[in-house]
């Protein structure tokens, strides 16, 4: 289903024994900034969301006509994205999906779509609670096991392939010890990781005094802060600068590589996942409440201090001043939002999902096969 989303400013019986009936579902409610669409056009790319709540990626990019498009189809928790040579990876609740391109090089689908993506592979990692994931340098997806607490990839033969654990955790084991979440590669491999705290004992984390969060190094096994709430996310930028969200205070932080220290770039009116950097700008994605309310995180109080309103969506902020650029607001029956990652160089991308009508009848072949003989 399809999204073409107009800016604010550019809108004009039952008996006494039967259950009651169902709430009808909220309908996905989508505003934009009025400039959304001329910053996607500057900065030459797309991009695209998760929603584990409500089960959903979507794809933002620009239609024709100038306005913007939010393409969105169902995989059960969608989770970890990644872009990688024209397509994406995708974690859902028990498995990761390959999601190729099937359009020829330079053609547009129904006039509009310069990117079409069709589910090709999927490899079965069975309930690991997959967060973020990666690329590295072998085409290979790496992602954060977040069940086993350690970073993994696909096997041919096991549910995943541990590749590596942070230092405090003395073994695998299906029990969430420490909620590594955020995953940040650098040329071509696993560079950092986020950890809610550095516990090695079954859900140790929940309950744990704020700040307890880490960044680790994976190469050297350091951590690099431990200063942080919740966080999720590292990345480190262009310019060598390294960034993560500090989601339990509300704040886009940079992390000082050398002494761990953190200054903050931008307070985010939700609980903070996801990040991207382009061109000086960074997405994030913000979330309301799971419960209602923020329990027993400052992110309250600072809401509280501000006289603001938690909401879902994508904000793009100017790292350089720490300002709002632009951003997309999710309402309705989408709640909460994981991950944002960026499509360089497309323009309105698609996905045909597998929960779709059209799925059974998309079929493609190599339009060059010549039988001999």
């Amino acid at each position: 289903m399809t999204y073409q989303v107009t800016p604010p400013a550019a809108a004009a019986g039952t008996s006494e024994t039967a259950a009651p009936a169902a709430p009808p579902p909220e309908e996905t409610k989508i505003s934009v900034s009025r400039g959304l669409a001329a910053w996607l056009t500057q900065n030459q790319t797309s991009f695209a969301v998760t929603s584990y709540q409500s089960g959903r990626l979507f794809l933002v990019g620009t239609m024709p006509d100038g306005t913007v498009s939010v393409h969105q189809s169902a995989f059960s928790r969608a989770m970890g994205v990644c872009w990688d040579r024209n397509g994406l990876w995708l974690a859902s609740r028990v498995q990761i999906w390959r999601l190729e391109n099937i359009l020829p090089e330079g053609m547009v689908a129904q006039g509009t779509y310069d990117l079409s993506l069709m589910p090709r592979q999927t490899f079965i990692t069975g309930d690991i609670d997959v967060h973020e994931m990666g690329v590295d340098d072998e085409g290979q997806p790496v992602f954060v096991n977040t069940s086993y607490s350690c970073l993994a990839t696909i096997d041919p033969v096991h549910s995943f392939r541990p590749i590596w654990k942070p230092s405090f955790i003395s073994e695998l084991a299906r029990e969430d010890r420490c909620h590594m979440n955020g995953l940040g590669m650098l040329d071509g491999k696993p560079k950092y990781v986020t950890a809610v705290s550095q516990t090695d004992f079954a859900d140790g984390w929940h309950g744990r005094p704020l700040p307890k969060g880490v960044v680790i190094d994976v190469e050297t096994n350091r951590v690099v802060t431990d200063q942080l709430s919740m966080p999720h996310s590292p990345r480190e930028a262009p310019d060598g600068k390294l960034y993560a969200v500090d989601s339990g205070r509300g704040f886009l932080v940079e992390v000082d590589k050398e002494t761990g220290d953190l200054r903050d770039v931008a307070f985010c009116p939700g609980f903070l996942r996801g990040l991207a950097i382009i061109n000086g700008f960074a997405l994030v994605t913000v979330s309301k409440p799971r419960y209602g309310k923020f329990e027993d995180m400052p992110i309250a109080d600072e809401l509280a201090k501000r006289n603001g309103t938690p909401m879902c969506g994508v904000l793009i902020i100017d790292l350089a001043t720490g300002k709002g650029a632009e951003w997309l607001r999710l309402e309705g029956d989408v709640h909460e939002l994981f991950t944002v990652e960026l499509m360089p160089g497309i323009k309105c991308p698609m996905v045909v999902g597998p929960a779709t009508e059209e799925f059974p009848e998309t079929i493609t072949f190599d339009a060059e096969f010549q039988p001999h003989g």
